[in-house]
């Protein structure tokens, strides 16, 4: 089976609760270890073999755009999706890219740091007609702020159950998936009052028992959404991160030209 190539990242929201430090910027742009938060989690995929990515962008998306504008991406594609209901859940920032979407792909948080070895062995999984794979962690005691996490409760391999609030779980959503096109239409029947979460579509899949759990083992991870959150990464990720920026930061006279679109 060829490996995904195409990543669709969600990053419209708010980050109303990283506010303290965030000096106003989007989320995304949140420096972390010495760039932008995006820039990790674009690297990072990209490490793991991605080269085409759809960003959906919301709160801040003119900020974000100037920073794609100085920058030199080589052989990274990248299209932005505008989501102007921003306000809502990150289902709709999902649907957004709907059209953009065509093949298997890798779904990621912009806010959550990872190891690219992990995105690269979920990558690998076979993904089976109208399966979504969602990365778990289930090392629970270790998680920073447990209270905030996604648990998952798993028959097997099979995840039957997803959200915040439920008491019995075995291990925690990383916020990483592998799924098909078959997603958006889960989201789309999910959608109540023009709203719906990722949550709402997989616990769609989990009653179909079509959402399989991809365990990460001791490998790190980390959402980043509040200031303790960042503080927290930065400790458990520091020496990870040696590698060079996707491309130099440029004064004008170069620009990305034809690898970054916008819808």
């Amino acid at each position: 089976m060829k490996a995904p190539n195409q990543c669709l990242i969600l990053a419209a929201g708010n980050g109303t609760r990283l506010r303290p430090v965030s000096a106003c910027l989007p989320k995304p742009l949140v420096p972390f270890r010495g760039k932008p938060i995006l820039e990790h989690v674009i690297l990072r995929a990209h490490e793991a073999g991605i080269e085409s990515f759809v960003i959906v962008v919301g709160y801040g998306s003119d900020l974000i755009r100037r920073w794609f504008d100085s920058r030199w991406l080589g052989n990274v594609s990248v299209t932005l999706v505008e989501n102007p209901e921003y306000h809502k859940s990150n289902g709709i920032s999902a649907l957004k890219a709907k059209d953009e979407i065509h093949e298997n792909f890798l779904l990621l948080m912009a806010d959550h740091i990872f190891e690219p070895e992990t995105a690269k062995a979920l990558m690998r999984e076979p993904l089976a007609p109208g399966e979504v794979i969602l990365a778990v962690d289930p090392n629970i005691d270790r998680i920073y702020d447990l209270d905030d996490a996604t648990k998952v409760r798993r028959d097997g391999d099979r995840i039957v159950d997803i959200a915040k609030e439920i008491a019995n779980y075995d291990a925690l959503d990383t916020g990483m998936f592998l799924g098909s096109p078959v997603l958006f239409d889960k989201l789309e029947s999910a959608t109540r009052d023009g709203n719906c979460s990722l949550s709402d579509a997989m616990r769609q899949l989990a009653r179909e028992r079509n959402l399989r759990a991809f365990e990460i083992g001791d490998a790190h991870w980390q959402d980043v959404d509040t200031p303790e959150a960042l503080t927290h990464a930065e400790s458990i990720f520091a020496g990870h991160f040696g590698h060079e920026p996707i491309g130099e930061s440029l004064v004008g006279d170069r620009t990305m030209g034809d690898r970054m679109t916008s819808v």
